[in-house]
Parts: C-alpha cells; sequence; structure tokens
C-alpha cells in the first residue's frame, strides 16, 4: 500500500492515504490518475488498472472543513520508488498489515479496497494486473494469498488456472529461475478473458457460509 506522511495538520505526522483536491477542469478520474503520477512518479498511468471504489461523505471525516472524497484503487505490477508530494513530507509502500491508525478515515477506505478487490479476485482476471508483463504461476498464487490473507494449495490453484479459458496464456519457450532447487517454471501472461469461468473461489471461513 502507498501510504504518504502527513507534514501538516491536520494530523501532522500520521500516516495517510494519497490523495488530493480536484481542479476546476478535472473529472475525478483524472484527478485520481493525477495524483497517482505525482506520488508514484510514473511517467504514464494511462494503462494502469484503477477503478473507482465509493464515496465518503460523512461531515466529520475532515476537521477543516466539510470534504467529500471519491476513493479509487489502483494496481501497479511493479512499484517504482515513491514521491510524497503536496502537505506530504515523504511517501512510502508498506505491507497491508502495517497500514494501522491512519489519518481521517483511511482504515475505513483501505479495508474497504482490499475488501473489492479480494471479491473481485474470485470472479475476475484482476489478479494479473498485479503481474509484470510475463509471471509465474507461483507469482500468481502469491497475489490471491496475499490479498485473500491465506495459504492455497499449489496443485489445487494450479490446477484451476490452467483450467479457465482464457485466464493465462504460456509464453512458448520462456521460463524463469525462481530459486528453488527444481527446474525452472514456466512463464505465463495475462489471457483475454475478463471474468472467469467458473469463479476461483476462496474456502469459506470459520462462521462464513460457503
Amino acid at each position: 500500500m502507498l501510504l504518504v506522511e502527513r507534514g501538516q495538520e491536520p494530523y501532522a505526522g500520521r500516516w495517510a492515504l494519497p490523495g488530493g483536491f480536484l481542479l476546476p477542469e478535472e473529472s475525478a478520474e483524472t484527478a485520481a490518475r493525477r495524483e497517482l503520477a505525482e506520488e508514484t512518479g510514473l511517467a504514464d498511468v494511462t494503462d494502469l488498472h484503477l477503478e473507482q471504489l465509493r464515496t465518503y461523505s460523512e461531515p466529520d471525516r475532515d476537521p477543516r472543513m466539510r470534504v467529500v472524497s471519491v476513493a479509487f484503487a489502483a494496481l501497479l505490477p511493479d512499484p517504482p520508488a515513491p514521491h510524497g508530494g503536496g502537505d506530504a513530507s515523504q511517501a512510502r509502500w508498506v505491507p497491508y498489515d502495517a497500514a494501522v491508525d491512519l489519518a481521517f478515515d483511511h482504515d475505513r477506505i483501505l479495508a474497504d479496497a482490499r475488501r473489492r478487490v479480494g471479491a473481485k479476485l474470485e470472479y475476475t482476471c484482476l489478479a494479473t494486473a498485479f503481474c509484470p508483463a510475463e509471471f509465474t504461476l507461483g507469482e500468481l498464487q502469491q497475489v490471491y494469498e496475499t490479498v485473500w490473507g491465506t495459504a492455497l494449495d499449489r496443485p489445487n490453484f494450479r490446477r484451476k488456472v490452467l483450467a479457465t479459458p482464457g485466464f493465462v496464456e504460456a509464453v512458448p519457450g520462456a521460463a524463469r529461475l525462481t530459486g528453488g532447487r527444481g527446474k525452472p517454471a514456466a512463464l505465463y501472461r495475462a489471457g483475454p478473458a475478463t471474468t472467469l469461468h467458473p469463479p476461483l473461489l476462496r474456502a469459506p471461513r470459520e462462521g462464513r457460509p460457503a
């Protein structure tokens, strides 16, 4: 997760999600892409996956004034060194579990984003947006395990992915050493599908219906 340390009040010194105010001529998505480019230093963010999460409008969510925020979730396969912009004193990539006690209502926004992405991994091919152009099935599995917060059975995961039409495509003749003692792992790329048939469902947790 990309977080910025606030350099000004309110919540000076606290970590928060990056963001900013709309410029007069901008749409919400245009502003989100501009902020993403400013905070990451990426010159081109047009091809990155970016989707609107929801609107947050509680009257007291910002002590300065009435602020309505439209939150977006962006997925980056290879995040660069971040650049804190605006009133941020620094920016940092952190694991999800380390992003706690954020300023404003950003803990809630971050939790909503993880739930949204986790649910979409079951029914769409969104997981490949976390991966480089060519990836191993082990790297794809790591995406699911990280977002879902659970370990998956490797042979079962591999069987389901390869049996799902259009999810991934093998890169002919390509392989990558993975640091293990076995043979190099085959490389794949995202296939043409956008949805998963059948879905790749999480195992039901205790207290959650199957």
